[in-house]
């Protein structure tokens, strides 16, 4: 599967649980499929979508294109109103 969504089940941040659903309903609604990785499992995991977003700091939700860094929820909310969601994930 190509589109990869780090997330995570466990945050007492509002923010990032309500920008994790708008994701989630953004590429359902435009029927794309996507792999949830929840980085909660373990610090590795987090290490992982960090290094690969290139970002130190970086916090979920944050997409990818197999191993290529698409962005995160401001980036698609973005590409959804000037409507380049597929150029924003790689698919076109």
């Amino acid at each position: 599967m190509g589109i990869k969504l780090y997330y995570t089940t466990v945050t007492a941040s509002r923010t990032v649980k309500s920008q994790q659903a708008d994701v989630m309903r953004i590429l359902e609604s435009k029927s794309i499929r996507y792999e949830l990785i929840d980085i909660s499992v373990g610090r590795e995991l987090c290490d992982e979508m960090r290094s690969k977003a290139g970002n130190p700091a970086a916090v979920p939700p944050q997409l990818f294109n197999e191993d290529q860094y698409c962005g995160d929820y401001s980036m698609l909310s973005e590409a959804v109103e000037d409507d380049t969601v597929d150029q924003l994930l790689k698919l076109a």
